[in-house]
Parts: structure tokens; sequence; C-alpha cells
């Protein structure tokens, strides 16, 4: 089981942003199952790596920190979905707008 998983942040479906798409980051495997707080009801742990990410420019800078720390590592690939550019003036082609009664 490897320790550490890297991988390329998926863009938000709400924002057309494209900032920081490009930037990898290195995430620690699970340790320690998750605990119960029998009071409350939480959910925590004792495994403190599980909150830590690390963020990297390239791929190839996240992979040279894993063999330095001596990490087994996976990489996953980023999934890009394919965007096709529109003009403003295809949203008015297909004739006119519906008209709804008020």
């Amino acid at each position: 089981m490897p320790d550490a998983r890297i991988f390329c942040r998926d863009p938000q479906p709400v924002q057309a942003g494209r900032s920081r798409l490009d930037h990898w980051v290195v995430e620690f495997e699970p340790v320690a199952a998750p605990d119960i707080d029998p009071l409350m009801g939480w959910t925590s742990s004792t495994d403190m790596m599980q909150q830590v990410r690390i963020p990297f420019v390239s791929l190839a800078e996240a992979e040279t920190y894993c063999r330095r720390q001596r990490l087994d590592y996976v990489v996953q690939a980023p999934k890009r979905a394919a965007r096709r550019r529109r003009s403003y003036a295809e949203n008015f082609e297909g004739g006119p707008m519906p008209t709804y009664p008020h």
C-alpha cells in the first residue's frame, strides 16, 4: 500500500477560474482508522498526517520530494474536461426567446 498520493487538483464545478489547476499536491494515506467520540458523536483521528497536504508547482518536484523522504507513492493523472470556446452570439442562435405570461 502506498504511503502517499500525488494528484492534480480538479476545478470546482461552480467556478470558471483556471488558477492553480496545474499545481500538484502530495497527500498522505491514513494510517489509523477514524474513531467516534462517545460523548459528542464526532469523528476524530489520532493520525495527524491525514491533515497534511503539500502543494508543488510540478509533478517532478512532488516525485522528488517523495523519493527523498523514501515514500511509496501513486500518481493520479488529472482528468481534464474538454472545453469548447463559444462566442457570445451563439447564445442567440436558434430563434427568438420564448415569452412567458406574467
